[in-house]
């Protein structure tokens, strides 16, 4: 059986996967800690005028506002730093296979703390659908691709490292806020207050004084234009998406099927650089397309 917030975990990946494209200039035009700062104050004041337009901002209790700003914290602030980081040194292909293992932590986090159960059908699924998303992106490289956005930038251990990180962050950051996603939340409510938590961390860092948080470059309207539509289409669409999806859905589930971001990327790489992926990728794909049909029909 299909349910509704099956199609808002998929929605919420292709968002990210639009998003993480938009990213890579911007991100590596103002180094990583600068990228993060101006996309969440950018979003920050995008979702609160609207939530403000639409008078859903009350729908957050406010006994609630702290842990879904602690959730905000571990899953954007930290989470999309340690992305960004990542990406500036290993690319947004390497990163991504990487970052797909929130699913596996996420499902971990949905059994293990929650109780959720997945029958045997669905768990399959979810096996086969994270596997096609590592081998997507994995084997998803040509030899003779050598754009500069796969080349090698710092250190490779540390780079993996960070991914590792903010795929554990974007798992727990998703685990912490499914309590507070009652019926009558309003999603863009809840992730204006996790974007705000976040941009305010960046600010304190920033004004601080510490040199990890300076521009690599003076940022300039194009550059800013592209942070404010990625971050809008990842984390204000793409965030509240999955909120919504776990008023109802399972934590285990919701991440796997949002998982699939980096196989999604695949065509819009196609498009951008007019290479088309690998025989490899189209393997890892049709393993994730499989994988996704035996989760939404269990």
């Amino acid at each position: 059986m299909i349910f509704s917030y099956d199609w808002l975990a998929l929605g919420a990946a292709a968002c990210w996967a639009s998003s993480s494209i938009l990213s890579v200039s911007p991100a590596r035009h103002l180094g990583a800690f600068a990228f993060s700062r101006w996309r969440m104050f950018l979003v920050a004041l995008i979702l609160w005028g609207i939530t403000l337009l639409a008078g859903t901002w009350q729908s957050l209790p406010l006994s609630s506002w702290g842990m879904m700003a602690l959730s905000g914290l571990v899953g954007i602030f930290v989470g999309d730093t340690a992305l960004f980081a990542a990406m500036n040194r290993l690319g947004p292909r390497r990163t991504g296979v990487l970052f797909a293992t929130h699913a596996v932590f996420g499902a971990l986090l949905g059994v293990w703390v929650l109780g959720e159960r997945m029958n045997l059908q669905a768990a399959l699924g979810g096996a086969l659908t994270v596997a096609g998303v590592m081998t997507a992106v994995l084997l998803g490289k040509r030899k003779e691709d050598d754009h500069a956005w796969e080349a090698d930038r710092g250190h490779v251990g540390l780079g993996v490292a960070l991914a590792l990180v903010a795929a554990a962050c974007q798992a727990l950051g998703s685990f912490i806020a499914k309590p507070l996603m009652t019926a009558d939340v309003d999603p863009m409510t809840a992730s204006a207050v996790r974007v705000t938590a976040g941009s305010l961390a960046h600010w304190v860092i920033f004004w601080l004084g510490f040199a990890v948080a300076k521009p690599h470059q003076p940022g300039n309207f194009r550059v800013l234009a592209q942070t404010a539509l990625n971050g809008f289409l990842g984390m204000g669409v793409g965030m509240s998406l999955v909120l919504l999806a776990l008023k109802k859905g399972d934590v285990s589930t919701v991440a796997i099927l949002s998982s699939v971001s980096p196989v999604l990327v695949l065509p819009l790489l196609w498009l951008y650089l007019r290479r088309p992926p690998a025989p490899g990728a189209w393997l890892g794909a049709g393993m994730t397309v499989l994988g996704t049909a035996l989760i939404l029909l269990r």
